[in-house]
């Protein structure tokens, strides 16, 4: 297992992070998983054995149970708290009241502390926005999260699901008012949807964000079930179709994939998370599991090597096509390289 370091910080993280969407299971949260506390102690040691020391959770999963059942692994399995990364994020619904949700301070500090009591921990390494609130002011949140900060319960910030011109704004007014930054973004990217390329992966890495990668298979559909021939019966996809992917062109993906990942003897899941791995911009890649053969499978991703020429294969089969001012820039500015 690699490290690498969390944005614009001395922080390491593995670069294979687990994912726990899958644990415990309680309302739309089923269709993509219902783990009982037995299977997430075995997956959560089977990563942490594996040299993962990156564990991403979020309060909505599963109602809260994802992160109690998360802290209870760790309390089960003997582990080190203080050898352990573990992100959590706010936003979401948390209740029928009209203040159970978004990015107000009341949401955030409330939020803050009923995290940290149903993990069973003192402090959370990475506290993220899950999504963009637009009728509270960026300043609010950020000042709430700058005071958790100050108070010791939070280590470092970050966002989730956010567009460039916002994520910039966050950190104009934090430079402005002297509030911690956002050190990540936490995204989709995948090689079947590279829209991330445009706008937010040149931002990330000028700004020197991390990026931290959420359903890197595409809800499943580039684990190597799905095919043009035929469609998988089962997997996540069947209940839940998300997130949006461009199918026909998943399938040429898929194919130039396939061709690749038996070349090498390999599974077309493992390739795909190997691309990941590849690009310079990603920090480390969120991996979920409903089993253990699942979750070694994509373990062994951190091994995988493509060569330049795979890697100019798969690029040429998932490249975004031209776009303004893509296009424009580049041509304007080829007279400086």
């Amino acid at each position: 297992m690699k490290y690498k370091l969390l944005g614009n910080t001395g922080l390491k993280v593995s670069e294979l992070c687990l994912g726990t969407m899958t644990f415990g299971g309680k309302g739309m949260w089923t269709a993509i998983g219902t783990l009982p506390q037995e299977s997430v102690n075995e997956l959560v040691k089977q990563s942490v054995d594996a040299g993962i020391n990156f564990i991403d959770t979020a309060n909505v999963y599963s109602e809260g149970l994802s992160e109690k059942m998360t802290g209870q692994a760790i309390r089960d399995l003997g582990l080190n708290r203080d050898d352990l990364v573990i992100a959590t994020k706010v936003a979401g619904m948390m209740g029928t009241g009209p203040n159970q949700a978004g990015l107000t301070r009341k949401h955030i500090l409330q939020q803050a502390d009923e995290s940290l009591q149903r993990l069973g921990t003192e402090y959370v390494d990475l506290y993220q926005i899950h999504a963009f609130d637009p009728i509270t002011p960026v300043e609010e949140t950020l000042d709430a999260l700058d005071s958790l900060v100050k108070a010791g319960k939070v280590r470092y910030i970050g966002c989730s699901n956010l567009a460039a011109w916002q994520i910039m704004k966050a950190l104009g007014v934090s430079e402005q008012r002297r509030l911690a930054k956002f050190v990540s973004l936490q995204a989709y990217y995948t090689i079947a949807g590279r829209d991330l390329e445009r706008e937010i992966v040149p931002l990330l890495l000028d700004q020197k964000l991390g990026l931290l990668v959420w359903s890197p298979l595409a809800g499943g559909f580039l684990s190597g079930k799905y095919t043009r021939e035929a469609d998988a019966t089962e997997g996540r996809r069947k209940n839940f179709d998300f997130p949006p992917v461009n199918k026909e062109k998943a399938f040429d993906i898929i194919d130039v994939m396939a061709e690749i990942a038996g070349a090498k003897g390999l599974t077309v899941a493992r390739i795909a998370l190997a691309w990941l791995l590849h690009q310079p911009v990603v920090t480390s890649v969120i991996i979920g599991a409903n089993n253990p053969e699942q979750l070694q499978d994509n373990l062994k991703a951190a091994d995988v090597t493509l060569s330049a020429e795979e890697l100019a294969m798969l690029d040429a089969a998932s490249k975004l096509p031209a776009e303004y001012p893509g296009w424009m820039l580049e041509r304007q500015s080829a007279y400086r390289k």
